[in-house]
């Protein structure tokens, strides 16, 4: 088979070999390929009619449904580039990103609009069709020509753009679908955002492959048994989601009882699987593939590892493994530094990506020669005078036998810096402050010893289900700052 130029030739092509199988399915609605391709040509002549031209931003702020992939494919069609934006994200944010992004239009099933920008409803875009052709042309997209922004959480406060090309995506989706060896039977879930780079995968390897792809709406992308239900009663095949959704199913959702169903592979990415779970999950599915990707979404996916049996003896985190997509990662003061093709153009707005990506990432290489992720250089922090990795501290706690999950974050700075551990316990197991740092004294430094101890039930998260270390610290100065004042009070 011929690689594809662009993303959207993909759905076209897949419709022109067999139209009538599924493509996409909402909670509502499923699509076949003829429908897709033929709902996608009815919404590019209606963006054609509102003046969308090759090189333009299309926002697309909408719930995750069949329509939204189809306004997405017109997008690709028409020569624009998508930006997609969850429904449940503030009009303030949503205004922040269009003033970044400069859209052209703004397609939206939001009741919301954003001021200074023409927003289109998505059931008025259909009329805009009406009177145009009923198979109109598409735009021939080169494979370094932009296709869609993903803006992620600057360090600034300010959504930060990532473009990425045609070629970009499809380098990962090619390997993804190699990898997986997916076909037109395989049923893929759709879990993360449209905005979160997992999407990527679920939508085009799907597409690819010919096979179908069934979309998880932002209400139950969070709700453990319905997830559980909707992976069994969906026959999904392939699941590909962060770590802490799985962590989820399997604490509440009863996930590891219920079985695997018709999963043959579960591929995790986005942050570090706890290993506690990590290792119950590998138990009870002992013939399902389990694959552990990593990468920015600069980078979408340039790792990748296999998790087998043999990690069953493993007390840390699984490796991260080796470059795959045609990458290079290599370490630079232990800093992973990726090239290739799937590393973004660049930020929307900046100069274009020029060399290899330094992806903020620390990592190093076990005996075996994987890389392993080591944590953020942005999370390094001086304590007691000595440079240290949250992370390191992090993979010891989780190594401790009552300890199921566990995150540490450093508070203040110079001689005031410490070290809190929030620790998420086995259920009947309440380790304490002093058990904990006996267990660390024996792995780690003395100056790396920990603080402070704060058990918790679960972590909070953002809105790609990763923990929210933030909303951690936020939670501890917030509590810091009322026992502050209650001391003072009582002084007074």
């Amino acid at each position: 088979m011929t690689p594809p130029r662009s993303l959207h030739a993909l759905v076209a092509d897949t419709a022109a070999r067999t139209p009538g199988a599924p493509a996409v399915r909402d909670l509502t609605t499923t699509l076949t390929y003829g429908e897709l391709d033929e709902r996608a040509d009815t919404y590019l002549t209606a963006l054609r009619a509102h003046g969308v031209r090759p090189g333009d931003r299309v926002l697309v702020w909408t719930d995750k449904t069949a329509d939204a992939v189809a306004v997405a494919q017109a997008v690709l069609r028409s020569g624009a580039i998508h930006v997609p934006v969850p429904r449940n994200n503030p009009r303030e944010r949503v205004s922040r990103i269009a003033a970044d992004a400069r859209p052209a239009l703004i397609v939206t099933d939001h009741a919301d609009r954003v001021p200074g920008t023409t927003c289109v409803p998505c059931a008025d875009l259909l009329h805009s069709a009406a009177h145009g052709p009923a198979t109109p042309a598409h735009h021939d997209a080169r494979p370094s020509d932009p296709a869609y922004i993903l803006y992620t959480s600057g360090s600034t406060g300010t959504p930060k753009g990532v473009c990425l090309s045609h070629g970009n995506a499809l380098a990962f989706v090619d390997w993804a679908c190699r990898e997986l060896a997916l076909t037109p039977a395989d049923r893929l879930a759709n879990h993360a955002a449209f905005s979160f780079d997992l999407s990527v995968f679920d939508l085009y390897a799907a597409f690819r492959a010919g096979a179908s792809v069934h979309l998880i709406g932002e209400a139950l992308a969070q709700a453990a048994q319905p997830l559980v239900d909707f992976l069994l009663e969906s026959r999904i095949t392939v699941w590909y989601s962060v770590p802490s959704a799985l962590v989820l199913m399997a604490a509440y959702g009863e996930l590891l009882e219920r079985g695997p169903g018709a999963l043959r592979a579960c591929v995790f990415a986005g942050e570090p699987f706890p290993p506690k779970p990590l290792k119950d999950l590998r138990r009870a599915w002992p013939a399902v593939r389990m694959l552990n990707w990593y990468g920015p979404t600069e980078t979408n996916v340039c790792t990748s590892y296999e998790v087998t049996a043999a990690d069953l003896a493993r007390t840390g985190p699984v490796p991260i493994g080796t470059p795959v997509a045609g990458n290079t990662v290599t370490l630079d003061d232990g800093e992973i530094v990726v090239s290739g093709p799937t590393v973004m153009l660049g930020y929307w707005g900046g100069p274009p990506q020029s060399g290899p990506y330094r992806t903020g990432d620390l990592g190093r290489y076990d005996a075996d020669g994987l890389l392993e992720y080591r944590g953020r250089t942005d999370d390094m922090a001086k304590v007691r005078g000595h440079r240290i990795e949250p992370a390191e501290i992090t993979g010891v706690l989780v190594a401790h036998e009552a300890v199921r999950d566990a995150a540490v974050i450093v508070v203040g700075t110079g001689p005031d810096a410490r070290l809190h551990a929030f620790v998420v316990p086995e259920p009947g197991r309440a380790p304490g402050f002093t058990e904990l740092r006996r267990h660390c004294a024996r792995f780690l430094p003395p100056y790396m010893a920990i603080d402070e101890v704060h058990p918790v039930g679960a972590f909070p998260r953002t809105a790609n289900g990763k923990t929210d270390r933030a909303a951690l610290a936020a939670g501890l100065k917030q509590a810091t700052t009322a026992t502050t004042a209650t001391t003072r009070g009582a002084d007074v």
